[in-house]
């Protein structure tokens, strides 16, 4: 039994980690280092906006992107359509500015193969990644590109703030968890690099840039890569933009699956991050933020497993059962709160539908996960709108 009971602990040390001893312990470290200047730079850009059936939102990001507070001379737009199949296309192609311009994959490969296949061609120093749903603030450009002042900036990220006018479920409990993600970012680049970047919102420098396999997550394994030789990321709060979120807890199912899925694959091409004495702080960052919580799933089954069987065996014994008794029943309550979810009734209430959010996160990964495992790869997929 003492076996076991070093599994439920390990188990709840690695659940605690990416939840709360991570963010605290970041927090105070981050603090011990001093802000770093922003710094002034103006470089050229592309700004790279991947597109699939986006007829509905891709006239906004246009005229959005044009109105950009960014020297026009200094900046091209680049539409990439994954094999769209609406009118996406026709409308990209109507509009005059020569600094539009729309290149076509046919047929659909997917994201990654697309930007592979197309920023050879972008003449920008620097390559602003970017979604057709989201809606960058006038500044957000000029607030993300300063940074290229300082050659040690390999990439850049800025804030991705979701919205909903219906204010649902999914979207507070997606806005509760992406407000702490914000501020770990934040934290991550003062101390050393943040971790990842964000489809939405990211500039990486156009050298940096390396070919992707379809099933690669640009916005993870290009960062990866870029600190494993090198350079920094940094976060900037202020370069900002808008995309609503995903419209019910089955997109966000789908979308975590797919993200904890592709981006797994991306530790495993990049290890070296993960060793200290090659990237500093940045592996112990990516353990405790990503891949430990990743595999969440599994310790919460062994936490589940380990405290059901030492409950009744300790019971069983006359000794200290009522520990692991209590803490069964803890568990077994947050997943009740989860579940209850599934009752209209109480579907309204924050407590329960974040329990249900958050189980609904880690039944993702463990799927994503799963399909990892089994050597499935997802390359193409229909964005949440």
């Amino acid at each position: 039994m003492i076996a076991l009971q070093i599994v439920f602990w390990l188990a709840a040390l690695a659940v605690a980690i990416p939840l709360v001893l991570y963010p605290v312990g970041l927090f105070a470290m981050s603090r011990l280092r001093s802000r770093c200047a922003a710094g002034h730079a103006t470089p050229t850009a592309t700004l790279v906006i991947s597109a699939f059936n986006e007829e509905d939102v891709i006239r906004q990001k246009l005229e959005n992107s044009l109105a950009l507070d960014y020297p026009s001379e200094l900046l091209e737009i680049l539409v990439i359509s994954d094999g769209s199949e609406d009118r996406t296309d026709e409308i990209v192609a109507g509009f005059t500015d020569p600094r539009v311009q729309l290149r076509r994959q046919d047929p659909r490969l997917g994201k990654s193969a697309g930007l592979s296949r197309y920023c050879p061609e972008a003449n920008g120093e620097i390559l602003v990644f970017t979604d057709a749903n989201s809606m960058f603030q006038p500044d957000a450009l000029s607030k993300l590109l300063r940074h290229f002042d300082d050659p040690r900036v390999g990439y850049s990220v800025g804030r991705q703030s979701y919205t909903d006018g219906d204010q649902s479920s999914s979207s507070d409990s997606e806005n509760l968890y992406w407000s702490m993600e914000l501020l770990m970012k934040a934290w991550e680049s003062r101390l050393s690099s943040v971790v990842g970047a964000d489809g939405a919102i990211y500039a990486l420098r156009r050298e940096l840039f390396e070919p992707l396999s379809a099933e690669d997550i640009n916005d993870f394994l290009l960062p990866l890569k870029v600190v494993a030789k090198g350079y920094r990321g940094v976060f900037d709060h202020e370069a900002v933009c808008f995309e609503d979120a995903a419209p019910d807890f089955s997109g966000e199912f789908r979308r975590k699956r797919r993200i904890v899925n592709r981006s797994m694959r991306a530790v495993w091409k990049v290890p070296s991050t993960l060793n200290p004495f090659r990237v500093g702080w940045f592996a112990p960052q990516l353990l405790a933020h990503k891949v430990l919580r990743w595999l969440c799933p599994l310790f919460l089954l062994l936490m589940l497993v380990s405290a059901a069987v030492l409950a009744g065996n300790e019971w069983a014994s006359g000794d200290l059962g009522w520990i692991y008794t209590g803490l069964l029943f803890l568990q077994l309550l947050g997943y009740g709160l989860a579940l209850a979810y599934v009752i209209p009734f109480f579907r309204r209430v924050r407590l329960v539908y974040v329990a249900y959010y958050f189980l609904l996160v880690n039944v993702a990964s463990a799927m994503g996960l799963a399909l990892l495992a089994s050597g499935h790869a997802i390359g193409v997929w229909k964005p949440e709108r």
